[in-house]
């Protein structure tokens, strides 16, 4: 399981990337990683993005993108079973900032698919 991260805007809509520039990131977003939000917040996030990969059958890698609203809940935005693994890109900064190194985390993907525990 890896860390939460939010995405801040400045203004308008999340952009994922610049096209042309995809290292540089977006100009109306930063990523905050780990999320700062409450520790309750932080413990609904996890456990509603667990019940999700659960309930989805989801295996090995993957990041359920949630919204937090204002009120506290919780609403799903969608699973992404292959997250990106480039310099730039959440996954592997969410995995890090859980204490993982990519080079970990491919290990115990491989080790996961290998054994046929990917669940």
């Amino acid at each position: 399981m890896g860390e939460s991260d939010r995405v801040a805007l400045s203004h308008g809509f999340f952009k994922i990337h610049q096209e042309s520039h995809p290292e540089t990131g977006s100009e109306n977003s930063s990523f905050i990683c780990p999320a700062d939000i409450s520790a309750e917040s932080r413990s609904l996030v996890h456990e509603t993005a667990k019940a999700i990969y659960r309930a989805l059958g989801c295996g090995g890698l993957a990041r359920v993108d949630v919204f937090l609203k204002e009120d506290g809940k919780v609403v799903l935005n969608e699973v992404n079973t292959l997250p990106g693994l480039t310099s730039y890109s959440r996954y592997p900064r969410m995995m890090a900032a859980a204490g993982y190194s990519l080079a970990e985390v491919i290990d115990m993907l491989v080790s996961l698919t290998l054994t046929g525990k990917a669940q």
